[in-house]
């Protein structure tokens, strides 16, 4: 449960953090880039796990991850907000 909190809060910052490096005007509001945040840090700290681990679960941020972690979330969130600019014609 800790790891899913864990990866929900930086969510809430990958998300603010891609929305401002991600070119362009993507449209939707805080809570837009709060949830597409959290998407993408869940499909980014997947990929994190996945890559470091050899096993697919959603990864704990512990010290030494929390730099990799954050890399994998904003990734994952601008990879969520192009995937959701393409679903509402917006990319």
């Amino acid at each position: 449960m800790g790891g899913i909190l864990g990866w929900a809060v930086l969510g809430l910052v990958a998300g603010a953090i891609a929305k401002m490096i991600y070119p362009g005007a993507q449209g939707g509001g805080m809570i837009a880039t709060m949830v597409l945040g959290i998407v993408g840090a869940f499909v980014g700290g997947t990929l994190y796990t996945l890559i470091t681990t050899k096993t697919f679960a959603i990864g704990a941020i512990t010290g030494a991850a929390l730099i990799p972690s954050l890399i994998f979330a904003v990734l994952g969130s601008m990879v969520a907000i192009f995937l959701w600019g393409l679903v509402t014609k917006n990319a």
